[in-house]
Formats: structure tokens, C-alpha cells, sequence
């Protein structure tokens, strides 16, 4: 009986197990054409993990050729001002053009921590009154990174933060070539019931803290109680007229 009702079902036949698929071996590809690969991957991830998979992609990832196709394709404008400044290639020295591509730091605020949104963090202070705060902006500041603001007190609040140029990407003779440009912008004000002054100092220094050039701002201070107002109501001959009573009050007999 057993045997009659195996004989009227079909056998299961277990379906064949696909065959793992061979991985890609990117190692076989021609030099040009790993490059071509290679150039569309993160300049962080070429640096940090490419760079260690084996000689081969180190040699790649220290040459200039790389970095070359990446910058012809992401910066062309910066390409003939990069290649008149790059020094020889040094065997065992990754290209200088890896750190810059990695940081761009081209058209980007290199000040870190600008608006406060971190506090006080990167900055080196110095406190004056009741010292440094950090508050939201009375005011929305279009395109800022944060809406925050530092405050400072009634006494002399300084703050300074020193960056590394090479660190963010640039190299010697790319500064030195004197096509590179440093801007530096601020912006500062007062309540209008307290008055303030403000100072801007600017140094570029070299390796050994030399100053080899600076730019110094010191707007006009703002006065307190500054907003002295007309009534639009009131006509301008009655306007000189109030003004000439108060200075005739303010002249001793």
C-alpha cells in the first residue's frame, strides 16, 4: 500500500545550488584603467583605506596621476595652477594633492566653530568683565551656519584661533606662488543701549611663528545711546531748532 502511493507522486529532485559567482579582482584590471576606477571613490576612503590594501594601490594612491584625474574633473579651473606648483614626487611620500583634494580647502570658511555653535570649543580666549557668552542671534542671519553669536562683556574679551595651512590641504609652494588668496571677513555690532569697540587682527606667520604679514580693523566704536531719532512728524527746521536747544544747555556760562 505504501508502495502504490509513492508510486503516484513525482520524486522531489532538490534544485542545484547556484555557483558562488567568482569576486571581481579590480588588481587585474590595466593600470589606466584602475585609475579611471579608483578616481570615483571618496578622496577620504582612497587615503584611509584604499591606500593600505596593498602596495600596488599605495603606489596609486601616492602618485600624482590620481589625484591629477580627480582635480581635472572636480576643480579643472585649479588643474594648471596645481601642476606649475607641485614639487618632485619623493619615493615613500603620499602626493601633496591627496590632502588637498581630501580638505578643499578652496572656497570654504577654514575658521572652525565660527558662529559659536559649539560654544567656545577651537577657540583660545580670553576673558574681560563677565567674559564670553554664546547667544542666539536677535536677528536671522541668511546663509549662516548657525543662528548664534558671540557676546562679550563690558571689559577688553579677546579670542584667537591659530590654523595650520598645510594641515587644511595647501602646501608651500602653492602659497608662495602668490595666486592664492586669503579672505578674511567678520561681523560684529552693539545693543543700542551699550556701546562697544571691536578690533579685527589678522597675522599670516611661518613655520617658526615669524609674522611675514598681518591686516588690522578697528571699526569706528559705536557710541552708547547712539540712535538719536527725528519724529517724522516733525519738520527739519524744527528738528535743528531742538538740536540747537540742547547744545545751547550743554555750553557752560
Amino acid at each position: 500500500m505504501g508502495a502504490s502511493a509513492s508510486r503516484g507522486r513525482p520524486a522531489r529532485v532538490p534544485a542545484p545550488e547556484p555557483e558562488p559567482e567568482e569576486a571581481l579582482d579590480l588588481s587585474q584590471l590595466p593600470p589606466e584603467l584602475l585609475l579611471v576606477v579608483l578616481s570615483h571613490v571618496p578622496p577620504r576612503t582612497l587615503l584611509g583605506c584604499c591606500r593600505r590594501v596593498c602596495r600596488g594601490w599605495r603606489a596609486l594612491v601616492d602618485g600624482q596621476a590620481l589625484w591629477l584625474l580627480i582635480l581635472a574633473r572636480d576643480h579643472g579651473s585649479l588643474l594648471p595652477l596645481a601642476r606649475s606648483c607641485l614639487p618632485p614626487t619623493r619615493d615613500g611620500r603620499p602626493c601633496l594633492l591627496g590632502r588637498f583634494c581630501e580638505r578643499r580647502p578652496i572656497g570654504r570658511n577654514l575658521i572652525r566653530n565660527p558662529c559659536g555653535q559649539e560654544g567656545l570649543r577651537k577657540w583660545m580666549v580670553q576673558h574681560g568683565g563677565d567674559g564670553w557668552v554664546v547667544e542666539v542671534n536677535r536677528s536671522t542671519v541668511p546663509g549662516a551656519p548657525s543662528q548664534t553669536c558671540f557676546v562679550s562683556s563690558f571689559s577688553w574679551c579677546r579670542k584667537k584661533q591659530v590654523l595650520d595651512l598645510e594641515e587644511e590641504g595647501l602646501w608651500p609652494e602653492l602659497l608662495d606662488s602668490g595666486k592664492i588668496e586669503i579672505c578674511v571677513s567678520d561681523w560684529w555690532g552693539a545693543r543700542h543701549d551699550s556701546g562697544c569697540m571691536y578690533r579685527l587682527l589678522v597675522q599670516l606667520l611661518d613655520a617658526n611663528q615669524t609674522v611675514l604679514d598681518k591686516f588690522s580693523a578697528m571699526p569706528v566704536p559705536i557710541q552708547q545711546w547712539n540712535n538719536n531719532v527725528c519724529f517724522q512728524s516733525a519738520s527739519k527746521e524744527s528738528c535743528r531748532k531742538k538740536e540747537a536747544e540742547e547744545r545751547e544747555k550743554q555750553t557752560p556760562c
